[in-house]
């Protein structure tokens, strides 16, 4: 079950710009709702029949699957405009070409590892498929709106692939499916406007881009490097970039949100890691993975953390422990595994 859940994230997540929509909207209802099935309820002692560890499971790789796609997080793309600022291109392509190998085994790894250390009471569900079936039926078959919002999924996902090639940018790519969806009447022109996620996301981030392009151009980020190039320089890029990219990563400690923490000290240590000689598109890509893995630590850590740790099923002390092993674990696999694929393409 918990890798059915993962499976779903994999599926949803390059469609589905916001980690926080994908588990508040999609998989938040349906993880409780498989839970009560099991008659596991938050506040009345049956959290560890099986909630806790779906709970648990479904907050992890949805922080995997937001790492593994340039569209699968709404301040992802703000990572990737800062490092164009610097001059390194972050496609989705080469995001995701570079994810794909240490994600999927992060998507192997994680649930085995909290089924270990958080194991829910039941362990057999041969009900689970019957149940699913039997919701698919009341659901009855696909309208044709959904028919047409599956098929602009379909088209929106190749072309963000191959839009380098076609020379079609990402926010063309995006503005084309939009238009398809109203024209064909599968959303409406109130729909849009009642989006207020999608506005405020749309105006802060243009906001920060700016703030971040500012920062540079008035020798904030030029400064910052230098200062701290001179402490981690010397020793080689790549053990000075290790020394980065872990400061980066267990800082999140300290924010509360991916994009907060992202434009803060994105820019500012990608600069760093240039500066000792990391190369461009390796560190630019690390930095952006780790700015969604760095969230696994907390319960307030990114939009996510609050839907799932607001569930009651996890308590506080378990949270933070669970969230400092997975950390260390998705670490080891995103710079072991990650770094011999990486190798492999040609990032360094």
């Amino acid at each position: 079950m918990g890798y059915s859940m993962a499976a779903t994230e994999l599926v949803l997540a390059p469609v589905i710009p916001s980690n926080t929509a994908r588990s508040g909207a999609v998989m938040y209802p349906i993880v409780r709702s498989i839970a009560e099935a099991f008659d596991s309820r938050s506040g009345d002692g049956t959290e560890r029949r099986i909630g806790a560890f779906l709970v648990q499971n479904s907050f992890h790789v949805n922080l995997i699957t937001s790492a593994m796609f340039l569209t699968a997080m709404a301040a992802n793309p703000l990572a990737a405009q800062f490092a164009a600022d610097q001059g390194v291109t972050i496609t989705w392509s080469n995001w995701a070409t570079a994810a794909i190998v240490p994600g999927l085994t992060s998507l192997l790894v994680i649930p085995f590892v909290l089924y270990k250390l958080y194991p829910p009471e039941i362990t057999h569900t041969p009900g689970a498929p019957e149940l699913a079936r039997s919701r698919l039926t009341a659901m009855g078959p696909m309208q044709s709106s959904e028919k047409i919002l599956f098929g602009t999924f379909v088209v929106l996902l190749l072309m963000w692939i191959f839009g380098n090639r076609l020379g079609v940018s990402s926010t063309v790519t995006a503005l084309f499916g939009w238009a398809i969806l109203l024209i064909t009447g599968v959303i409406s022109w109130d729909d849009v406007l009642q989006e207020r996620g999608a506005w405020n996301v749309f105006i802060w981030l243009s906001t920060l881009i700016m703030m971040g392009t500012y920062l540079s151009n008035l020798g904030m980020v030029g400064w910052f490097s230098s200062s701290v190039g001179g402490l981690v320089g010397g020793v080689g890029w790549l053990p000075a970039f290790l020394v980065l990219s872990l400061t980066y990563f267990y800082s999140h400690y300290f924010f509360a949100g991916n994009t907060a923490h992202i434009s803060s000290m994105y820019a500012a240590f990608l600069a760093v890691a240039l500066l000792v000689g990391t190369p461009p598109l390796l560190a630019g890509l690390v930095l952006a993975f780790f700015s969604n893995l760095f969230s696994s630590m907390t319960h307030y850590s990114t939009g996510p953390a609050p839907v799932w740790f607001g569930a009651g099923y996890v308590k506080l002390a378990r949270w933070w422990k669970l969230g400092a092993v997975i950390s260390v674990v998705n670490v080891v696999i995103w710079l072991g595994l990650g770094g011999l694929w990486w190798k492999v393409i040609g990032l360094w």
